[in-house]
């Protein structure tokens, strides 16, 4: 049998604790046998969870026969983890074992050196941070999980569940997989990554700026379709100075600020209105519905409608 060791540190996150928990232990083969062992593993005895205080009934020697090792997320991500879970873990990889982890769990991982070179994720809030921390690391914030064969990494909170389902599947099959998802009432492909859970503020106004009332202007006509002659010639300047002072002042160009705040407004909405695509489009200053689901989806990672049902 399959055997997982959760592993739990100071600070865990109990979503991220019991995810793996919770869809392993009820994962059944198709003769009804249980297809995964699981172990919750710990440095010490009591591992403080925030809320409640866990009692592990395994120490760090659990990791050691394991054939897959989960590293669940921390509400303290860049705390170092303790030298004896370092080793642990980079000595369960040397021996082949496959490690994943979830949500702020890539932190601990990555600390480990594990992850110098690969691609990684982590939860979209926490992605900046992640690269900052470890340079070494590929940080894709916009994607669900990453696979790198031997270790993988998640994003936060539900896409666990998408890296469990993901593991079953490669363990087992597909209709195993399929099984396993119905009882945790997921779908077994998710549509999208992580870039239509970012929270996108409108784009950044340089306030008290020569361009604050250009990007004011800008945001209030929204619905014209506009050229950069355009909107150099509102600024009264030309279209090189132009590009010029938004570079220095906002890091984009004229264009790539219009079409953030375009999309901006366009999922404002689609969550707040029963508008057609189409009308959106019109409203937002796309010049066909094509050109705006396009756009849309390349941002966001999903089309306006699938946004639509997520998060009317």
């Amino acid at each position: 049998m399959h055997v997982v060791a959760v592993l739990a540190l100071d600070q865990v996150i109990p979503f991220d604790l019991s995810t793996p928990i919770e869809v392993f232990t009820r994962t059944r083969l198709p003769d009804g046998r249980s297809g995964y062992q699981v172990r919750i593993c710990a440095e010490r005895p009591e591992v403080d969870a925030g809320a409640f205080t866990l009692r592990a009934p395994r120490g760090l020697d659990g990791l050691a026969d394991a054939d897959t090792i989960v590293v669940p997320g921390t509400a303290s991500p860049t705390a170092p983890p303790p030298p004896a879970v370092v080793e642990a873990l980079t000595s369960a990889a040397a021996a082949g074992t496959r490690i994943a982890s979830i949500c702020s769990g890539t932190f601990p991982l990555a600390a480990t050196g594990l992850l110098d070179g690969l691609r990684a994720t982590t939860h979209w809030s926490a992605a900046g941070l992640l690269a900052e921390s470890f340079p070494d690391v590929e940080v894709d914030a916009d994607v669900l999980y990453v696979d790198n064969g031997q270790v993988l990494t998640s994003a936060g909170a539900a896409a666990g569940l998408d890296l469990c389902l993901h593991l079953i599947r490669r363990d087992y099959g597909s209709a195993v997989a399929a099984d396993a998802a119905r009882l945790s009432v997921m779908p077994l492909e998710r549509e999208g990554g992580q870039a239509q859970f970012i929270v996108r503020p409108l784009p950044p106004t340089p306030r008290g700026s020569e361009l604050e009332p250009l990007c004011a202007w800008l945001q209030d006509n929204l619905a014209r379709e506009l050229t950069l002659a355009d909107i150099a010639a509102r600024a009264h300047t030309s279209p090189r100075t132009l590009m010029r002072r938004f570079r220095e002042q906002t890091g984009s160009t004229p264009l790539q600020w219009l079409h953030r705040a375009r999309i901006r407004q366009a999922q404002h909405l689609l969550e707040t209105t029963g508008h057609t695509v189409e009308r959106i489009a019109a409203q937002v200053g796309f010049g066909s519905p094509t050109a705006f689901r396009d756009r849309f989806k390349r941002t966001t990672g999903v089309s306006p409608q699938a946004y639509r049902r997520s998060f009317a």
